[in-house]
This record gives structure tokens, sequence and C-alpha cells, in this order.
């Protein structure tokens, strides 16, 4: 059985649709000055095996050459704490690859939302200090499973899509609806989630929002505020614009989870079609959005 039939199998398979390593631009007329340009890395799946430190590190030393104001960490950053399988040794070893690589961003926001291989559901009682959410909260240190904040006049709201049928749960559903409302009129806002709301990933091969057409809906009415989704988990790039929203799926910092891939990959690392890489968003004041995905060897 070979990995991509093992993930198959326990039905953590990420996938997504066809991107080259051209990158894909939204089409912003003139030359302009971004208020925001950020570093949207995804699915690093931290390992200490296969160089995957050190490649990890070369490729943040990269993203700082392109002065980014801060980075967007989609989820998903350790190997693997979800399976069966995984000890307490396995969990801890593995934040501690991750604490180690990010030590270089330590002048740079890092601001993160929950992917479905960061947490560690096996720990002996649900009373044990790693077990569940609050644990993986704490590694990223981020203030909350959801959360949101404002920089430069755009607002930015992180999600947690790790709920039954990939969605949001009631009570967070309620606080995006008040965060968005509360918000001044045309204030442009960017939303991350681990997971895909809408693009072409989830059709060609789903692991999207289950809840997407409620969500679609929220962000109609709040649709001269909304302005890009971003999102990860499927190991592939699209890039789609729905009722003026742009909605950026971005490949994997660790493509085929940083091995070779196999025979149905486009080149080394790919994932079916779609490199490595990374994506920066270059955000203007008045909303425009640029998202550029970069491949990395």
């Amino acid at each position: 059985m070979n990995r991509r039939d093992i993930l198959k199998h326990t039905g953590l398979l990420a996938a997504g649709t066809l991107l080259g390593p051209a990158a894909v631009k939204a089409a912003v007329s003139g030359k302009r000055t971004p208020v925001l340009t950020v570093a949207h890395i995804t699915d690093v799946h931290i390992r200490e095996d296969l160089n995957a430190p050190a490649r990890f590190k070369k490729c943040l030393e990269e993203i700082k050459t392109k002065k980014v104001d801060f980075f967007l960490n989609g989820g998903d950053s350790i190997f693997d704490a979800s399976y069966d399988t995984v000890k307490r040794e396995r969990v801890t070893q593995l934040w501690q690859v991750w604490d180690e690589c990010i030590s270089s961003l330590k002048s740079y926001d890092v601001y993160s939302c929950i992917g479905n291989h960061d947490t560690w559901w096996k720990a002996p009682t649900k009373d044990d200090s790693m077990y569940g959410k609050d644990y993986v909260v704490k590694r990223l240190n981020i203030p909350h499973r959801y959360y949101s904040f404002t920089r430069k006049g755009w607002h930015f709201i992180i999600l947690d899509g790790n709920n039954e049928k990939i969605a949001l749960d009631e009570e967070q559903y309620q606080w995006l609806e008040q965060d968005l409302e509360k918000l001044p009129a045309g204030t442009p806002t960017l939303l991350m989630s681990h997971y895909p709301i809408l693009g072409i990933t989830p059709i060609l091969v789903g692991g999207g929002h289950s809840d997407h057409q409620r969500l679609k809906a929220l962000f109609f009415k709040h649709r001269d505020k909304v302005k890009v989704c971003l999102s990860g988990h499927n190991h592939l790039s699209d890039n789609a614009v729905y009722n003026g929203v742009r909605y950026c799926c971005n490949g994997a910092m660790s493509g085929f989870w940083w091995e070779k891939g196999d025979k149905e990959s486009a080149g080394e690392g790919y994932y079916f079609e779609t490199p490595p890489g990374y994506a920066i968003l270059k955000l203007y004041a008045d909303g425009e959005v640029e998202n550029e995905y970069f491949a990395h060897t």
C-alpha cells in the first residue's frame, strides 16, 4: 500500500485542483502600492525526516525577501497528530520541530488556524493537557480557535472548520455574523479557513465546507466588506470568484508531504499538477487583491 492509498484508507487524503508553476493573479490595473503584503503558507506538515526542516526554513528565508508584513498559516502545521496510533511522544516531537523551524520568524506576526492534522484526539482522557484544540491553540500561540484582527484598514477573520461535517459550529457562526456586522461599511475583509469554502477543488475532490451555502449567503449580505477567502487542506491551488469574493485555495508548502510524489504527480514533490509552494498576497486600500502562488524546491 503506497502513501496515497494509506491516506485514502484513513479518510485523511488532502487533494485539490489544477495549477501549474505559473502564478495565478487577480487582474489589478496599473502600478499601485499595496497597503499590505502577506505570505500565506499552509499544509506545512512538518516532519523530522526527508530534510523537511531545512527545506521549510530555506523557503521561509525566500519569503522574507519578498518584504511581507506578516504570515498567515492555514493549518496542518505538523505532519500528523490525528491518526489513532499517534502517541504523546510523537506529538511532542512534531511540535518541537515546528517551533524550531519558525524560530526565524520572531520578528514577524504569524496568524494561524487549526488544521485537521494538528489535533491529538487520542490522548488518554479529555482532561489531558494535550488533548484537542486547546493544546493546538497554545502551540500556535493564537488567542482562540477562531478570532479576528485588523491591520492597516484590512480586517482578518480566522475560522475553525474542524467540526462535524466540516462546518462552523453555531457559536462560531453567530460570532462571525456579529464580527462582520460591527465592521464599518466598506471595510475590506479577508477570511482564512483550513478547508475551502467555495472553489474548484471541492468539486474535483471534496474536502470543502459543508456549510458553504450558509457562508456564501452571509458573504453576499456583506459583499461591501468580504473580498477574499483563503484556504488550504487540498494541497492543490485554484482561484475562483463568486459574487465578487475571491476564493483562493493555495497549494501546500509540503506538496506531496515532502515526498517525491507518485506516478500521478506532474513533477517531483508535486501533488497531482501542483508543486509545493506558498502564496504572496498584495492587499490594496480599495479592497483589490492579488494572490500569487510560488513553487519551491
